[in-house]
């Protein structure tokens, strides 16, 4: 274990001595980042509040730097890991600078005087998370979002060697969801920081991640990159999800497709069609999406929201066979659309379907 910064030796955690998840095998080395994933309730939370000693471990041990975190002070702790949780603190007559010069207190002496380098660190840490212009405000006055920067601010104040959060993008909205992330992923590359946090966008989670845990019922389910945890089948199982799907190969999610008998035929490619795909399923319109290759981005949109789709194999020409599948299928179709405005010598033949489609409309 001497390669690993923090690392758990079948840690138990849980509530009023009953264990939620046990033989808990956390190994996390510096300048790496490890995501917690699983549905609301599964005990993300939990597993971090026991690394961080805000709750008492009920088996196993938990190691900071090859030492055993019981037997290290608060004092020695907090200058080793920062913690940024969703409880929410609210501290009384606090500017947001003070707020974040409380992460400089485990450095100062007993009376917590700043020095000037201390002062220096803390107007850097606000720079970091594009904070400045809050220095002066009322701490519990400012939005969610804005406090959650501040308490990221606080975390890097502290200069630790690694950050445990709690679903840290939470209040967030993009902008700042991307720039929190960011800034954690220039830590550990540049700081060589080690971070463990949750996540509930499983997006961002796979493309931000080193490694995943996934806790599921009261077990780690799965622990390894994202590319060994993603994966369609797998996050719906872990979720539970019923309705709608999730595409690892896009890491987004997409509604339920609309159900019955294709009413509009979709003649796409090249993303093209993605749109409208959603705009359809978005109005409840069933729809069949076709002549797609394969390996076209579109394929992977259609397969979860058209009623049928269909294809040709990769890097081959539309054969006869896929178009007469699709020409039967606009048979029955009140409308098509066509969203693509330039044809190739592999698609050409989508061209022809639209065309002949327009000729027995004209003729009707």
């Amino acid at each position: 274990m001497n390669d690993f910064y923090i690392y758990t030796d079948h840690m138990a955690v849980g509530y009023n001595g009953r264990p939620l998840i046990q033989d808990i095998q956390i190994r996390l080395r510096r300048g790496e980042i490890l995501t917690l994933i699983g549905p609301n309730g599964a005990g993300k939370s939990t597993i971090l509040k026991s690394i961080t000693r805000q709750l008492s471990v009920l088996g196993g041990t938990v190691y900071l730097e090859k030492n055993r975190m019981q037997d290290l002070s608060d004092k020695e702790v907090s200058r080793k890991m920062s913690v940024v949780m969703t409880d929410r603190i609210q501290p009384e007559l606090m500017t947001c600078e003070d707020v974040v010069a409380a992460g400089r207190y485990p450095y100062t002496g007993r009376l917590g005087i700043l020095s000037e380098e201390d002062h220096r660190i803390v107007q850097e840490s606000m720079e970091m998370v594009h904070a400045c212009e809050l220095r002066d405000c009322d701490f519990t006055q400012i939005s969610d979002g804005q406090r959650q920067r501040i308490l990221l601010a606080k975390a890097i104040c502290q200069q630790p060697e690694i950050i445990v959060l709690d679903e840290p993008t939470s209040f967030l909205d993009i902008k700042h969801k991307l720039e929190l992330l960011t800034i954690l992923k220039k830590l550990v590359k540049e700081k060589k920081l080690a971070v463990i946090m949750s996540l509930h966008e499983i997006d961002l989670a796979q493309k931000i991640s080193d490694a995943v845990i996934c806790v599921h019922g009261d077990k780690i389910e799965k622990y390894g990159t994202p590319e060994e945890i993603f994966s369609d089948a797998y996050i719906r199982e872990l979720y539970g999800m019923t309705k709608g799907s999730y595409n690892a190969d896009f890491g987004c999610l997409e509604l339920e497709a609309p159900k019955g008998r294709p009413a509009v035929f979709v003649i796409g490619g090249g993303g093209s069609g993605i749109p409208v795909y959603r705009r359809l399923a978005r109005q409840g319109i069933p729809f069949a999406a076709g002549v797609l290759h394969e390996n076209d981005v579109d394929y992977e949109v259609a397969k979860a929201l058209a009623s049928e789709v269909i294809t040709e194999k990769a890097f081959e020409p539309i054969g006869e066979e896929a178009f007469r599948r699709a020409e039967d299928v606009i048979k029955d179709c009140r409308e098509v659309i066509c969203c693509l405005k330039e044809f190739g010598t592999g698609n050409k033949r989508n061209q022809e379907l639209f065309e002949r489609w327009k000729a027995r409309e004209e003729q009707t």
